[in-house]
Order: structure tokens, then C-alpha cells, then sequence
């Protein structure tokens, strides 16, 4: 049982911005590795928030929603570099070097690792690499992938245990999930596979549950949701539509209104 798969990724990926900027699809669907060059990162996993400044490293795990905002430095540009640690690769690493995780780890989603020179080394020397995607590179791209993994385990070696399991999520408690997760603006295929689902037993349990279907009742709670913050927190709504998991303002606005009568602006 897979995830729906979205547009594929780079493995080794810079992100540059102006403004500041909040990621689409907010679903981590593999392992990242990534270094803060300028300004800051703030995540947030649904159940805290992580700050990331110009120099920090982050490893972001796989199989987790997180949302993300962007900001860059007065005056300069936002910029991050990550790469990419899927499954084949660590699969294919895991054959060659005999790396098995000994227990299965929860814990929290996104981790903050200590400054490290080799880690700083390995972040500059990936530079030449973002532009070769294309055909017939990539083994060189297999190759930073690698050597990644093994820069991780020297100085992260608790990590082990993380990268190499390769196990998929379980069933859970879809009521708990939900009431946790629903502001996260992904696909019903993404809930129902981080649930422990196929999407067709998603929707069967979700109406079982709700008694509505799964589409009508995030709609729901998340203009619930925004009523309130709007209502008791006094907040404006182009400030709380991608908040809830909305992702255009008029199209908020348009059923806030059909679900309350008024205008969120009236509230």
C-alpha cells in the first residue's frame, strides 16, 4: 500500500525565495538531509514548532506532514540545500554495508543535528550537482546520496535506526489522526496511507466513523476551525486560510460564507 506519488522531487534540491514562501503539499514522503545557508525555517509538525537558522543542519524523517514557511533575511534571499535519502537508495546501502535498524524509533519528526565540518564540507561540495539532473547522471547523484548516509552515520550514529527501517505505517486510531491532522493540506490517499490504509478502507472506516465522508467533513473542520480563530483569537482571515489547510483565500472565503452566512471579514 503506496502513497499517491506527487511530483517527483530532485535528489539533491536548492531552494532560493525572495519572500517569504510556504511549501504546497505538506508530506514528507522520504528522508531529508538538509543545511540552512540564510534565513530561517520554521516547521511545524501539528503538535510543535522547529526553528531553523542560517547554519543549522535538520533531518527531516520520512512519512510525516509538516507544514513550512520560508523566510528570507532582510535584504537577502531565503536559501536551503537538502538531499534526498529514499528507500531504494537505502535499501541498495543496506545490502552493500549490512546496516539494519535493531528497533523501531518514533520520536520526533524533524531533528536539529549539532554543526558538524564534515557536514559543512559535504553541504558546499553538493553545489556543482544541482544542475545535472538529467540522464545518464545518476550515478554521480547516487554517489552524494551515499556519501551522505555515511557522513550521517559517523556523526549521527543513533540515526541508524531511523534510516533503515523500512517498515510502513500501521493502522491507527483514524479519529484521533484526523482530529490531530486535518489543517494539513494533503490528499486523501496521504491520510489514508499514513492511517495504515488503502484508500478504499479509508473512506469505508471515515464514514463508519463520521458518518459523513471524508472530503465534506475536512471541509467542515476546517472552517469550524477558522471560525473560531477568526471569532476568539481575532485573527484575519488571509492569516488563518492556509493555516487550516486551505489553499486559496477566495475559495475560503466563498465557503465560510455558504457554511455561516457571512463573510469571514464579518465575523
Amino acid at each position: 500500500m503506496l502513497p499517491q506519488k506527487n511530483k517527483v522531487r530532485p535528489a539533491i534540491a536548492y531552494s532560493c525565495y525572495f519572500a517569504r514562501s510556504r511549501e504546497g503539499e505538506q508530506f514528507v514522503p522520504e528522508h531529508r538531509f538538509s543545511y540552512q545557508v540564510a534565513g530561517t525555517m520554521t516547521t511545524n509538525d501539528g503538535t510543535r514548532e522547529y526553528l531553523f537558522n542560517e547554519g543549522d543542519f535538520r533531518f527531516s524523517k520520512r512519512n510525516h506532514l509538516m507544514k513550512f514557511l520560508k523566510l528570507p533575511p532582510v535584504g537577502g534571499e531565503f536559501k536551503s540545500l537538502s538531499v534526498a535519502l529514499d528507500q531504494e537508495t537505502l535499501r541498495n546501502f543496506s545490502l552493500e554495508f549490512g546496516c539494519n535498524a535493531e528497533k523501531h524509533t518514533n520520536g520526533e519528526a524533524i531533528l536539529r543535528l549539532k554543526p558538524d565540518a564534515l557536514y559543512k564540507s559535504y553541504m558546499d561540495s553538493l553545489i556543482p550537482y544541482l544542475h545535472i539532473e538529467q540522464a545518464g547522471n545518476e550515478d554521480l547523484i547516487a554517489n552524494k546520496q551515499k556519501e551522505a548516509i555515511l557522513l550521517i552515520l559517523k556523526v549521527n550514529p543513533e540515526l541508524k535506526d531511523v534510516l533503515f527501517d523500512f517498515s510502513e505505517p500501521g493502522k491507527i486510531d483514524l479519529e484521533a489522526f484526523m482530529n490531530k491532522n486535518f489543517h494539513f493540506n494533503v490528499d486523501l490517499n496521504r491520510f489514508a496511507y499514513l492511517t495504515g490504509r488503502s484508500l478504499a478502507t479509508f473512506k469505508r472506516d471515515f464514514e463508519k466513523l463520521f458518518h459523513i465522508t471524508p472530503s465534506r467533513w475536512l471541509q467542515q473542520r476546517r472552517l469550524q476551525e477558522a471560525h473560531y480563530l477568526i471569532k476568539e483569537k481575532g485573527k484575519a482571515p488571509s492569516d488563518v486560510y492556509l493555516d487550516v489547510g486551505f489553499e486559496d483565500l477566495s475559495h475560503f472565503s466563498f465557503s465560510f460564507k455558504k457554511l455561516y452566512g457571512l463573510a469571514p471579514s464579518r465575523i
